[in-house]
């Protein structure tokens, strides 16, 4: 059995990644923040559910202290919770980046020893082409013109923080993803994006590497993307 842990999966992408990883024979908890949702969501479709709030360390803690007493380790772990804002401000800015560059750091310290039991242990951070400088500077590409700054800066962060955490565990994957523009509560207001199951079908891919798989990379669905 694969022992998966995917944050923010009680909907989108995290969710659908779930259905798809379950359906290959995974053991796979949904980590959210709200309780009844989050319980929801798993029961729905015969996953295991956490409490996991990625901006609180006390949360982190016992969500992956559960995961160890139930398995005794962590195979794959998704850091799919992420949010995005538009207004540009210092508290803004603050929660923005605790989301989604600092919830990776907190989770990623309180699984490193659940993973390092594992005899192929994988993490797959939901990053964004928004957050690339090649992408981003780049006039042929759509993100060009996106004024998401925070997201973008929280993104590129959330990119950084993977290669540098394949650099410091080499006995361990860590890639980024984009996983394509996907209609989400998130991206509501844009009206742009295809099925979240189309996107999570990306996710899966890099959530089911074999033990020769890359790892230090941002992808999207086609390889591997410059940033």
């Amino acid at each position: 059995m694969t022992i998966t842990l995917i944050t923010g999966a009680n909907k989108g992408i995290g969710f659908e990644t779930a259905r798809q990883l379950l359906d290959l024979g995974h053991v796979v908890y949904i980590g959210a923040r709200d309780v009844e949702r989050g319980a929801k969501a798993a029961a729905a479709i015969g996953a295991r559910f956490v409490q996991l709030d990625v901006t609180d360390d006390a949360s982190v803690s016992s969500a992956l202290a559960a995961i160890d007493a139930a398995e005794g380790r962590l195979d794959v772990l998704v850091h799919n919770a992420g949010i995005l804002e538009t207004r540009l401000d210092g508290a803004t800015a603050l929660r923005a980046f605790d989301t989604n560059a600092v919830g990776i750091v907190r989770v990623t310290e309180a699984a490193l020893p659940l993973l390092r039991r594992s005899s192929n242990p994988n993490v797959v951070t939901i990053s964004s082409s928004a957050g690339s400088f090649w992408v981003v500077t780049n006039p042929e590409r759509p993100e060009y013109g996106l004024p998401l700054a925070l997201y973008s800066a929280s993104k590129s962060a959330a990119t950084m923080l993977t290669v540098q955490y394949a650099k410091a565990n080499p006995g361990i994957k860590f890639n980024a993803l984009e996983p394509g523009t996907t209609a989400t509560d998130m991206t509501a207001a844009f009206g742009v994006g295809r099925p979240a199951e189309e996107s999570a079908r990306v996710v899966v891919r890099l959530a089911t590497l074999g033990t020769d798989g890359p790892t230090g990379t941002l992808q999207d669905e086609t390889g591997e993307l410059n940033w």
